[in-house]
């Protein structure tokens, strides 16, 4: 796999080419969710509107209220509930976005993007969105284990010949209490790729 190697983040140009911009977050099941507060939070204060999808797992570890407090709008939970629209598939929100970043990207939503599963609000926002004209970024995060699995190293290379953009994951402590590949990039890193994919 290649990752992307972003730019170290900085406020000020992050802000310089995130102002006004769509961005959609989608959150899934991984105790790495913790995280991605911190990235909705910065992302809002550069200026970016930003819309969050949690699959159902995902609230289990953050709630929808905490990335609704932080970036002033509705949060996205079921495809069946539309806070915004009466569109029932969500196209709306797949439409004029300039990046999706989906964070933490379990091994299981690699799997649903590899195989074309639709089955939560993340993935089915993000089967609207075309590739050639918006960016979408996963940061990976699991097990060491589960990282290292067959069928993840599958999917990772069918999804990266599919247009996915990448960043990390990185090495290093996880609450399973092992030390190995597949811990998340912390928000820092991530904002620097959102920075650099933004700036292209």
């Amino acid at each position: 796999m290649q990752p992307l190697t972003p730019k170290p983040y900085d406020p000020a140009a992050l802000s310089a080419v995130a102002k006004g911009k769509r961005v959609l977050v989608g959150v899934t099941g991984g105790i790495a969710a913790y995280k991605t507060a911190t990235v909705v939070s910065r992302l809002a204060q550069a200026g970016a509107k930003v819309t969050v999808a949690m699959t159902p797992a995902a609230t289990q570890f953050v709630t929808p209220l905490t990335f609704q407090a932080l970036s002033g709008n509705p949060v996205y939970t079921s495809p069946w509930d539309h806070i915004e629209s009466s569109d029932p598939q969500h196209i709306s929100l797949a439409t004029g976005l300039s990046l999706a970043l989906v964070a933490p990207c379990t091994m299981d939503t690699l799997a649903k993007l590899a195989h074309g599963r639709t089955d939560d609000v993340v993935t089915l926002i993000l089967s609207a969105i075309d590739r050639e004209k918006t960016p979408v970024l996963l940061a990976p995060s699991m097990n060491s284990a589960m990282w290292a699995q067959p069928s993840t190293q599958r999917n990772l290379t069918q999804l990266i010949e599919d247009g996915f953009q990448f960043v990390g994951p990185d090495a290093g402590w996880q609450a399973c209490r092992t030390v190995g590949a597949g811990r998340m990039s912390e928000p820092e890193v991530i904002l620097g790729a959102v920075q650099q994919l933004l700036g292209n």
